[in-house]
C-alpha cells in the first residue's frame, strides 16, 4: 500500500507534537506541586523521587505516564526529590554530664519576644553528602532569630548561630535584655565549657533538656 507523501509527514509531525502536549500536561503538575500553601510550605509530593513520583502522577490523572517520561520532566524543572541516606546522628551528649537544669520543662511558649529562645540543629542532604543547619528561635513569635550551616558540629557551629542571633536583635533596635533563657538538649555543644562560659558573658540564662529534647528535635 502506497502512502502519500504529505500524509506521511502529518503523521510524523503529530507524533512528537502529542508528547508534547502530554508533556505540557504534567509539567503543569509538577510546577503546581512547588505552590506554597498559606503557611509558606510547599506540598510534601514535592520531595518525591523518580519512581514514586510516577507512580503518584498515574493515581492522579496521567495512568500511562512512564518513569522515563517523569526522570526527563523532573530533571529540567530541577526536582531531584530527597535523597534518603544512612541516617546521621546530630546530638551527642557531654561526657562529663555536667550541665544546667531543664527550666523550661517542654513549656514551648513565651509571653513576650526576647523572654525564651529555642536553639538547635540538623542536618539537610545535598548533592555532595549533607550540611548543618543551626537555629536559634524565639518561643514568642516562632521567628528564627539566628542561623548557621557548617560541614561540622562542633562548639564553634553553634555559638556563631548564638552570634548571629544576638547581633541580628541588637541591630534591629530589639535588643536582648539580661536574663533571657536560652534553652537548648543536652548536646555536647551545648554543655561544652566555652559555650557556658558565652552563656554567662552575655547574661543568658542556660537550660538544658534531655539529648534531643528541644522545639525542633521534641
Amino acid at each position: 500500500m502506497q502512502v502519500a507523501a504529505r500524509t506521511y509527514r502529518a503523521w510524523k509531525i503529530r507524533i512528537p507534537a502529542l508528547r508534547a502536549v502530554e508533556d505540557a500536561k504534567v509539567i503543569d503538575t509538577l510546577r503546581s506541586l512547588k505552590v506554597l500553601d498559606a503557611k509558606g510550605r510547599p506540598k510534601p509530593e514535592i520531595l518525591y523521587g523518580r519512581r514514586k513520583m510516577t507512580a503518584w502522577l498515574r493515581r492522579n490523572g496521567f495512568p500511562e505516564v512512564s518513569k522515563h517520561t517523569v526522570d526527563r520532566l523532573m530533571r529540567d524543572e530541577g526536582m531531584n526529590g530527597l535523597i534518603r541516606g544512612r541516617k546521621t546522628r546530630t546530638t551527642i551528649p557531654g561526657k562529663d554530664g555536667k550541665r544546667a537544669g531543664d527550666l523550661l520543662n517542654r513549656n514551648f511558649s513565651a509571653s513576650a519576644p526576647n523572654r525564651i529562645w529555642v536553639t538547635d540543629f540538623t542536618y539537610v542532604p545535598v548533592y555532595s553528602g549533607f550540611v548543618y543547619v543551626a537555629l536559634v528561635i524565639d518561643l514568642y513569635s516562632r521567628a528564627i532569630v539566628g542561623w548557621e550551616t557548617s560541614t561540622v558540629k562542633d562548639t564553634a557551629f553553634v555559638e556563631q548561630c548564638l552570634k548571629m542571633a544576638l547581633w541580628r536583635r541588637k541591630h534591629t533596635k530589639r535588643p536582648v535584655d539580661k536574663g533571657l533563657l536560652h534553652h537548648s538538649d543536652a548536646g555536647s555543644q551545648y554543655t561544652s565549657i566555652r559555650h557556658t562560659d558565652t552563656l554567662e558573658i552575655e547574661g543568658l540564662v542556660p537550660s538544658i533538656g534531655s539529648v534531643g529534647d528541644s522545639l525542633l528535635t521534641g
